[in-house]
C-alpha cells in the first residue's frame, strides 16, 4: 500500500511540475522587456517625403481542393477531394481565416497585398505596412521590427490590417478544428519578408511630395449595414492623396473606411482581399464603362485603412450592392458583388478629389505619439486557446498581454492607431446604457475619440500593430441574461473580445497620447 501510495504521489508530483512548466512555456513572453514610448515632435513645418511600395504576398505551392456539397468546409465523408499538387500524399492546405474552422483555400480569386508608405519630415520617418490579412499579432509585429534593417532608418513602423475574412489564417484560430492552430509556419514567414521587402521598396522611393485630403460624410452609407444596435456607423470615408513635388504624378493614395471586408461570406473558399480589392484598382486604374474611361484613375499605389468597423460592421448578404454605372443589383454573395462595392467605393474617392472640396498641404511635419500597454486576458476561451497552442501569444505578467496604441498628425489630419475592432460609438460618440447590461454603469468611453483629436480630418485604423478581437463598450457588455434590447440570446461580439476592461483601459490611453500631441 505504501509503495502504491508513493507511486501515486511521485506520479502527481511529476504531473503537476510537467503541467506547471508546460504553462510557463506556453505563456512565456516572447519578446521580454519589449517596449514602445514613441514622441517626435515637429520643429518647423518643412517638405515632407513620401514613398509608396506594394508587395504581393499572395500564397503558392499550397494544395488546392474540390468542395462537393458546398459547406466549404473539408470532409473527404462528404465526397471532398484536394489535389496533391506536390506529389506527397498528403492535404497541405492553407485555410481561410474567419467565419468557422476546416475552411482550405480552394484557389486565388484575387491576389493579397502588403502596401507601404513611408512618410520622412528630416526629423522622423515613419512607415505603415497594410496587409490583407485579418490580423497581426503584436508578437509578430516585434519580430518584423527587429529584423528592420538599420539602414532604413525607420523610426516607428505601424503594421495594420485590412481584417479581410478570406485570408490565410495567421491568427491561429481557423484551423482544421478549433484543437488546431491553423497558421501555415512557411507562409508567416513569406508574409514577413513580404513586409520587410515592402517598407524598404516604400523607403528607397522616397521623394518631396504634397497632400490632398478630402471627406466624404454619406454617400457609402448603403454599402455597410451594423447587425447591433446602437445604429452607429463609421461610414465616411476619409482620404490622403500623396502627390510628388516635382512629377505632380500620384505617389499614392490613402482611403480610410470602417467595414469588415467579408462580403463574399462564410461559403467563399477561394483566397481574396474582398472589396479592397476593386477599391484599390479602380481607384489607382480609373473605372471604364462600356469601353470608355468615365473616370480616370489617379495610378500610384492606393492603401485601404479599414476604420471602426466593431459592432458589426459588415455587408451582410442581405444588404444589395448596386453598381454605380450599370444600375445593376447584387444580393448573392460573390465577386460580381465586391467589383460593384469596390467600384462604388472608388467612385465617391475620384469623384471627391476631382472636386472643390479638397484641402492642399504643401509643407508640414510629423507629430508621432506611441505607447505599449498591457491589457488583461480576461476571456477564458482565450487563455485556454493559449495554453494549447492555438494562439501563440504569452503573457507580459499573469493575465496579462502587451499591445500598443499610436496616434500622429501631419498638417489638418489626425490619425489614431488601435489594436482591434472598435465600436464606432467609442470613436464617434453614442454609447448607451441599455437595460439588461452586465455592469448597469453609466458610458465609461467619453468624450468620443473622434471629439477630441485635432485638425479637420480625423482617420482612425483598427487592427493596427495586433489583432486582440472586439473592443465593446463596458455599458454595453451584454454576456449574461437579461440580453439588451429585447435580444433572447446574448449579441456576437463578447466571445470575441479579450474582456470588458479593453475598452476602457485603450480609450484612456488614446485620450491621452492625443493631449500629449497638443
Amino acid at each position: 500500500m505504501k509503495k502504491w501510495l508513493k507511486i501515486f504521489l511521485i506520479s502527481t508530483l511529476v504531473l503537476f511540475t510537467f503541467i506547471l512548466l508546460f504553462t510557463l512555456y506556453q505563456f512565456r513572453d516572447r519578446h521580454a522587456g519589449y517596449e514602445v514610448a514613441v514622441s517626435y515632435s515637429p520643429s518647423k513645418d518643412v517638405l515632407i517625403s513620401a514613398g509608396f511600395s506594394k508587395v504581393d504576398i499572395t500564397p503558392t505551392d499550397f494544395d488546392t481542393w474540390t468542395d462537393h456539397n458546398g459547406d466549404a468546409r473539408f470532409n473527404e465523408k462528404d465526397g471532398d477531394v484536394y489535389q496533391d499538387l506536390n506529389g506527397n500524399g498528403e492535404f497541405d492546405p492553407i485555410y481561410l481565416a474567419g467565419f468557422h474552422q476546416n475552411r482550405p483555400a480552394s484557389g486565388v480569386n484575387d491576389p493579397l497585398w502588403a502596401r507601404t508608405m513611408v512618410l520622412d519630415d528630416g526629423n522622423s520617418r515613419l512607415a505603415i505596412c497594410v496587409i490583407d490579412m485579418i490580423g497581426f499579432g503584436h508578437d509578430e509585429v516585434v519580430t518584423v521590427r527587429k529584423r528592420l534593417q538599420d539602414s532604413l532608418n525607420i523610426d516607428y513602423l505601424i503594421i495594420s490590417s485590412t481584417h479581410v475574412h478570406s485570408s490565410p489564417d495567421l491568427m491561429g484560430m481557423w484551423g482544421v478544428n478549433e484543437y488546431s492552430n491553423g497558421v501555415n509556419a512557411d507562409y508567416m514567414e513569406f508574409v514577413i519578408k513580404g513586409i520587410l521587402e515592402s517598407v524598404e521598396k516604400a523607403t528607397n522611393s522616397l521623394e518631396p511630395a504634397f497632400f490632398r485630403f478630402a471627406q466624404e460624410d454619406d454617400a457609402a452609407l448603403p454599402l455597410v449595414g451594423d447587425t447591433r444596435d446602437p445604429q452607429v456607423f463609421d461610414a465616411a470615408i476619409r482620404i490622403m492623396q500623396v502627390v510628388g513635388m516635382e512629377s505632380g504624378e500620384t505617389l499614392g493614395t490613402i482611403m480610410n473606411w470602417g467595414n469588415h471586408p467579408e462580403t463574399l461570406w462564410a461559403g467563399n473558399t477561394l483566397i481574396s482581399s474582398d472589396f479592397p480589392h476593386y477599391f484599390r484598382e479602380y481607384v489607382e486604374n480609373g473605372i471604364a464603362v462600356s469601353d470608355s474611361i468615365s473616370l480616370e484613375g489617379l495610378g500610384g499605389v492606393s492603401v485601404f485603412l479599414n476604420g471602426a468597423l466593431g459592432g458589426l460592421m459588415t455587408t451582410h448578404p442581405s444588404v444589395p450592392i448596386e453598381d454605380p454605372f450599370s444600375g445593376d443589383i447584387f444580393q448573392e454573395e460573390n465577386n460580381d458583388k465586391i467589383d460593384a462595392q469596390g467600384k462604388a467605393l472608388a467612385k465617391i474617392v475620384l469623384e471627391k478629389l476631382a472636386s472643390d472640396a479638397v484641402t492642399e498641404v504643401k509643407a508640414s511635419n510629423l507629430n508621432i505619439r506611441a505607447k505599449s500597454l498591457e491589457l488583461s486576458l480576461d476571456n477564458k476561451l482565450f487563455r485556454l486557446a493559449a495554453w494549447i497552442g492555438i494562439f501563440k501569444r504569452g503573457f507580459t505578467s499573469w493575465g496579462k498581454i502587451r499591445s500598443e496604441v499610436a496616434v500622429w498628425t501631419l498638417g489638418p489630419a489626425s490619425f489614431v492607431h488601435i489594436p482591434g475592432e472598435l465600436y464606432p460609438e467609442i470613436l464617434n460618440g453614442g454609447i448607451e446604457s441599455p437595460d439588461g447590461a452586465d455592469f448597469g454603469i453609466d458610458p465609461v468611453e467619453i468624450p468620443a475619440i473622434r471629439s477630441v483629436m485635432p485638425g479637420q480630418f480625423r482617420f482612425f485604423n483598427g487592427m493596427s500593430n495586433d489583432m486582440i478581437g472586439y473592443i465593446v463598450p463596458k455599458s454595453q457588455w451584454d454576456e449574461k441574461p437579461p440580453f439588451t434590447y429585447g435580444r433572447e440570446n446574448r449579441p456576437y461580439g463578447e466571445i470575441n473580445s479579450l474582456g470588458p476592461e479593453t475598452a476602457p483601459v485603450l480609450h484612456k490611453l488614446v485620450l491621452e497620447l492625443l493631449e500629449d500631441l497638443r
